[in-house]
């Protein structure tokens, strides 16, 4: 199972007792595994939980989550109709403050990458996952890998540091095959891995240059990976062959515990569960303990190119 369980005997104030285990980890994070800690190590405030728990959002189709941008400092995907004087301002506060204490951790036990990522968006969950009406593409209880269709990436890793704040529910979750032989089901026949030099590309970056509107248009930002790798995560959703056939391994969250995946490799689904926090983090490729693992290795060696 891609599993590994710290507990907080493991730690030393929150942080590994020594560089070489915490190294180990990450090796094990990078090739694909899930770091799961039982108990969380970033408590959460009782007065914090009961405000997002208590929560009135609209479970409409159009939001999966609420979303937190630290560096606005605001909350987005917010149903306003449904909160009450200052809640908007209290939910802000909640997320600013679940954003400030994952980095912090972070910043302590991922000493290889300290100084090496980007603090992207935080999220909170607050719909149950199980039986939600979404679009294909949007659908979280389909194996899939991460893309994001408007951020692109460049070949930086999605590492994402999730919590189960449900008092007694699991968050259940469904994990895929090793990105290779993911992307080993895709190409080259369904999907070719994009070359950088190709015609397409070029008349693409001409476009871009020419009109200046690189900044409106999502796929003119896109470099040859970042396009790749959403096309596989909307290939994946929509190859109903590969959704009933592929390999699975089931797992299950308990209620107040956390993990960590790197979600561009780890193909995963979410099955069931309500009430989950999460931070994004961009982390360079560079800072791996194992750069050969991180999908833009892997994509340019099979494209001969460099995607970026």
């Amino acid at each position: 199972m891609p599993v590994h369980s710290i507990t907080t005997d493991a730690l030393s104030g929150g942080r590994p007792r020594s560089i070489e285990e915490v190294r180990s980890w990450c090796a094990f994070l990078e090739s694909g595994g899930i770091l799961y800690f039982p108990k969380t190590p970033v408590p959460i405030p009782d007065a914090d939980l009961q405000l997002l728990m208590g929560g009135r959002q609209s479970s409409s189709r159009h939001h999966k989550n609420i979303s937190y941008k630290p560096d606005r400092g605001c909350v987005g995907g917010v149903d306003t109709k449904t909160l009450g004087d200052g809640e908007l301002e209290q939910l802000c506060a909640v997320m600013r403050r679940y954003s400030a204490s994952v980095s912090e951790f972070l910043a302590g036990f991922l000493v290889p990458y300290e100084g090496r990522w980007r603090l992207d968006y935080a999220s909170y969950r607050p719909v149950e996952e199980h039986g939600r009406t979404l679009p294909l593409h949007h659908r979280n209880d389909l194996l899939h890998t991460d893309a994001f269709p408007t951020r692109p990436t460049r070949g930086w890793r999605i590492l994402r540091f999730f919590h189960n704040i449900h008092p007694t529910r699991t968050r259940d979750w469904a994990v895929g095959e090793p990105f290779d032989r993911v992307v080993g089901l895709f190409t080259p026949g369904k999907l070719v891995v994009p070359r950088a030099d190709g015609p397409v590309l070029r008349s693409v970056k001409r476009l871009s240059r020419s009109i200046g509107a690189a900044h409106l248009v999502p796929q003119l930002k896109r470099t040859p990976y970042d396009a790749f790798m959403v096309r596989l995560h909307n290939a994946m959703k929509e190859d109903e062959q590969f959704q009933h056939r592929c390999a699975r391994e089931f797992i299950q969250f308990a209620p107040g515990s956390s993990w960590m995946v790197f979600t561009e490799t780890t193909a995963h689904a979410v099955l069931g569960g309500q009430y989950a926090l999460e931070q994004t983090f961009l982390v360079d490729p560079a800072a791996m303990v194992t750069p050969e693992s991180a999908p833009i290795a892997m994509l340019e060696k099979m494209a001969g190119v460099r995607l970026i």
